[in-house]
């Protein structure tokens, strides 16, 4: 069993395990990839103060999100294809977060499906949701949801047209793989996740197939996905779903502060500064330079989470003290999943964790509540200066 101590260490054994197209799935963003790379090494522009004779005792990372109890304030994102990673892999993940005390949020696009995971969980989850053209279909979600007890809807605004990602492109991404020469020879270096799929019946996008009209199969769910998402959306239609869910909302994929504006506006109980983890618009400001100038903008008026390009702790850390109540990491529990199953996602918490807390007393801080920007050193023009 290899040493692990950071989040590069499972995403060494991910690379390793999981078949191609699936790791490129993960390991990718649109176009350049330049908001891919950037919501990553943006962070390292940020520096830690370090003070000493702190009395660093009784330290505590519990904390809340919308009003729910957390073991620290670092959610699962919700992430498509989960379950092509690794084998059930949604309730895997869903279980680990479980445990370790952190909120799950399961994606519409899930190979396990909604009453998979809360059969296999005993605590609420949160669900995204893609706005889709299908009211019936989006109705009948929000009642699946409802009836498994979920506590918050997290619905994603950023992806009305899907970005180019030019390896799901050459790869022919799909649920299940599509069996080319080059993916079986891939596959068949893939003992232990081939293994894992032989043993599940759960190889398709769960909350659709069967759900949706007229989709009852991979074939007919191929043509379905590429006409469903809606490209109308507008905030009416989002004040709409938070009626028709009448439970809490988050609003995922915030990167303008006007954008975060409308989001107050419409009731939103949080949102997610989020760029789709650089899948989306490619050249867009990175999440973590964007969310200053969206705390300044709204953070009295609604609960402000941060999503993409957290690997660390230290990450965590860095958007807690520039105002975030809570963060999401997709990338890295897909590396600890890919890696070693359930085991893996609690071994990335476990990391995140420690790294948070040690870093946090290193900054003189004992709690959450008492991190502020007074712990970091921002560059001048960490913002940008733009012309108008």
């Amino acid at each position: 069993m290899p040493v692990i101590t950071n989040i590069e260490d499972l995403k060494r054994i991910y690379e390793r395990r999981a078949p191609r197209m699936f790791y490129d799935y993960a390991e990718s963003g649109s176009w350049t990839e330049k908001t891919f790379r950037e919501n990553t090494s943006d962070f390292e522009d940020i520096y830690l103060r370090q003070r000493v004779a702190v009395d660093m005792t009784g330290r505590s990372t519990a904390s809340q999100m919308i009003g729910e109890d957390v073991a620290m304030p670092v959610a699962l994102a919700p992430v498509g294809l989960t379950g092509m990673q690794c084998a059930d892999g949604e309730i895997k993940a869903a279980r680990a977060a479980e445990k370790f005390g952190v909120p799950f949020t399961l994606s519409t696009m899930s190979i396990c499906s909604i009453e998979d995971v809360a059969e296999h969980t005993t605590k609420p989850f949160w669900f995204q949701v893609y706005t889709l053209k299908d009211e019936d279909f989006m109705r009948r979600l929000f009642e699946r949801a409802r009836a498994a007890g979920c506590s918050a809807i997290v619905i994603t605004v950023d992806l009305q047209v899907l970005g180019q990602r030019h390896k799901d492109l050459k790869n022919g991404l799909s649920a299940p793989p599509k069996l080319t020469p080059k993916s079986i020879a891939n596959m068949m270096t893939k003992v232990q996740w081939g293994l894992g799929m032989l043993g599940t019946k759960r190889r398709f996008f769960g909350n659709i197939v069967g759900h949706a009209h007229g989709v009852k199969d991979a074939s007919s769910l191929s043509s379905w996905t590429a006409e469903a998402f809606d490209q109308s959306l507008d905030w009416a239609q989002i004040a709409k779903f938070k009626e028709m869910w009448g439970g809490k909302m988050i609003i995922k994929g915030i990167i303008d502060v006007e954008d975060a504006k409308m989001a107050a506006k419409v009731g939103a109980d949080a949102i997610i500064v989020s760029n789709h983890g650089g899948r989306q618009l490619d050249g867009a400001l990175s999440s973590i330079r964007a969310l200053p100038a969206i705390m300044d903008a709204v953070g009295d008026q609604v609960e402000v989470h941060l999503d993409s390009g957290i690997r660390s702790g230290q990450d965590v850390l860095k958007a807690l003290a520039l105002g975030a109540k809570g963060t999401y990491i997709g990338r890295a529990f897909v590396y600890g999943l890919g890696a070693m199953g359930e085991a893996g996602v609690t071994k990335a918490l476990e990391v995140i964790h420690k790294e948070l807390d040690i870093s946090m007393a290193l900054c003189g801080r004992r709690r959450i509540d008492e991190l502020d920007r007074s712990i970091l050193m921002i560059p001048e023009n960490f913002e940008g200066r733009w012309q108008s």
